[in-house]
């Protein structure tokens, strides 16, 4: 299996745009436990790749919380 998505993901047409897609979601997932102060959160976000999946799941989780206190953690 993992040789047949090998070509596909050697395509720069397929690899920058799903590279850039990680990047943003690991950006804003870390951004957000950094926020909420979440040590654990922060290391498994990022250690654990994804393409962005983990760091979705993380993000709509934690939106409640993270509305409550407006984005700001004193």
């Amino acid at each position: 299996m993992l040789n047949d998505l090998a070509p596909i993901l050697n395509n720069p047409k397929v690899f920058y745009p799903l590279l850039i897609w990680a990047f943003f979601w690991k950006g804003w997932s870390l951004w957000r436990a950094a926020r909420l102060r979440q040590v654990g959160w922060y290391i498994a976000l990022l250690v654990i790749n994804t393409a962005g999946i983990f760091e979705i799941v993380y993000l709509i989780a934690t939106n409640k919380k993270y509305k409550a206190n407006n984005g700001c953690m004193s």
